[in-house]
């Protein structure tokens, strides 16, 4: 009997997911694909806009000037390059036109229901483990339908995460986060305390320093060794907010600023799902137990796509309750290891073995070693090249080896 599969999200996730349902005609319906915007490309479909929009979020979390940290090398779906004349490190424009062409190629567009809300996704018929997925138009509409799985492809950069601040009340200020930073030139000649100095956090202090913003790029790692542009200050961690406004951080100093701007990464948030039901703890960074990153152990056919920053395909699955020890293992190895909660699902240098396992179990073709080993080249560039590394541009010449190219 054909199966019936719900996909949520239209973003690079989703679109995979329809991608590889769609190739298996002799085992699947072609999917329902629910997306909440009038495009594909997910957090890559860039709109000036932010915040609220006619009391709806913008879940758009791209910013005018971003190009990618990672080359299009090691971006691209095993299956579907970039076009070859491009450069290695990508304006978000080009990512949301691969996407756009991705989803043509494969004939996806068909099955994706534009501007409809996911309300509800819950299990029913235990004995068959299908799905009830409530969906509602533009119109406020409902329909209720029956899935044998579901897929949760919704991305996880449109809940930004706030750290608790001592006092943020006294700050005389604007307050944002980078979900809703679109361009630099409206803080020219400001003072601003950038909160994180992760990717974001980097890049938006770089261009706020190009227009001349005063920055003040405050975070708890070691100090960057790496130089950066004039303009743009290290500090300490930010632990409070002082009566008087000024802003103190942790090594005691303290500084007045016209903007905070929190480059503090996001949450996971699936309001569609009621995660006790599920077996789930869905807390602001993790997501558990998850078997492989992928799904909870009492409902194999509820999946988790990208939830890692990773396309994942169907794995071959034990049964449920090697699944669930095998998770909460997993978890609390890393836990052992030192592993902060907030990061037990950021892979890293995990992702290979990970990667070599699903493709051992679902039986298709690994990521090739010229992958991994120009990820491990972009990383180490970019830890002492910030400013300039995307200038490189890459050639993957087989499996095995990649190139600069000119």
């Amino acid at each position: 009997m054909l199966q019936r599969v719900a996909v949520v999200g239209a973003g690079a996730a989703g679109l995979c997911a329809a991608r590889h349902i769609l190739a298996r005609p002799n085992r699947f319906w072609p999917p329902v694909v629910f997306e909440l915007s009038d495009h594909v490309g997910g957090t890559w479909c860039y709109d000036e806009r932010a915040g609220m929009l006619d009391d709806k979020q913008v879940h758009s979390s791209m910013y005018r000037d971003l190009r990618t940290n990672l080359p299009k090398e090691v971006m691209m779906f095993p299956d579907f390059p970039f076009d070859s004349g491009l450069n290695s490190f990508l304006p978000h424009q080009e990512v949301q036109r691969y996407l756009e062409s991705y989803c043509l190629s494969h004939d996806i567009r068909p099955h994706i229901r534009f501007s409809v809300m996911v309300e509800n996704v819950k299990p029913v018929d235990e004995e068959r483990a299908r799905w009830e997925v409530t969906s509602s138009d533009l119109s406020g509409c409902q329909k209720t339908e029956l899935f044998d799985a579901v897929f949760v492809c919704s991305g996880h950069y449109s809940e930004p995460h706030i750290p608790e601040i001592p006092g943020l009340e006294n700050f005389k200020g604007q307050v944002l986060h980078s979900h809703l930073y679109r361009f630099a030139e409206p803080f020219s000649g400001r003072s601003v305390v950038v909160l994180g100095a992760k990717a974001s956090g980097l890049d938006i202090s770089m261009e706020l320093a190009r227009v001349g913003a005063k920055v003040i790029l405050s975070h708890r790692r070691p100090r960057l060794t790496f130089p950066l542009p004039c303009g743009i200050q290290q500090s300490s961690e930010v632990v409070a907010v002082e009566a008087d406004g000024r802003i103190r951080f942790q090594d005691d100093s303290r500084s007045h600023a016209d903007v905070l701007m929190f480059c503090t990464g996001y949450v996971y948030k699936f309001p569609f799902l009621d995660a006790g039901q599920l077996g789930l703890e869905i807390h602001d960074h993790t997501v558990s137990p998850l078997y492989r990153y992928l799904l909870p152990p009492a409902f194999p056919s509820l999946f988790f796509i990208g939830i890692c920053k990773i396309i994942c395909p169907f794995p071959n699955f034990n049964c449920q309750a090697e699944m669930e020890e095998e998770a909460r293992r997993e978890l609390q190895e890393k836990v052992s290891r030192g592993v902060e909660q907030r990061h037990l699902l950021v892979l890293d240098q995990d992702q290979w073995d990970y990667c070599r396992s699903l493709a051992d179990a679902a039986n298709f073709p690994p990521l090739c070693p010229a992958v991994c080993s120009l990820y491990k080249e972009v990383a180490h560039q970019r830890q002492i090249h910030p400013q300039n590394y995307r200038m490189r541009n890459y050639r993957l010449l087989s499996d095995t080896e990649w190139e600069l190219r000119d």
